[in-house]
């Protein structure tokens, strides 16, 4: 029995441990766009995306990444990120001649790839919108 707990309790950690993993970065990454408002509107209008759109994508990198950590409505913040990693990933990064566009387009792909996951998965017990377990007596 003791096997079988510390199973359990080991999948929930790892669960918790790659939600916040796999989140941590939009968390930094917004924090990052904010504090360079106007070089980030510029990189973006240089790409030919209206620079005002940094303002959904900065709530976007923290408020989806946040709900994917406590395990609020994940599934969704999962599937919206997972989108969100691959078209960033076409429109910022397909320069396949600059390495560290290759590479961060990987990385985006990557990323849309672990949110995939848990969009078929869900999450573990630690999770707010966990259903609870009953016993019936």
């Amino acid at each position: 029995m003791s096997n079988v707990f510390n199973f359990f309790a080991m999948a929930n950690l790892f669960d918790l441990l790659g939600r916040i993993l796999i989140s941590a970065l939009f968390i930094i990454s917004a924090y990052n766009k904010v504090l360079s408002i106007d070089g980030t509107m510029s990189w973006m209008e240089g790409f030919g995306i209206p620079g005002f759109l940094l303002y959904p994508t900065v709530l976007l990198e923290i408020i989806l990444p946040l709900f994917v950590i406590v395990g609020y409505q994940a599934k969704v913040s999962a599937s919206i990120l997972a989108i969100f990693c691959i078209v960033t990933a076409f429109l910022f990064h397909f320069d396949f001649s600059d390495q560290s566009q290759f590479i961060s387009f990987l990385k985006n792909i990557g990323l849309a790839g672990g949110f995939l996951f848990i969009v078929a998965n869900g999450t573990r017990d630690w999770a707010v919108d966990r259903e609870k377990k009953y016993v019936r007596l």
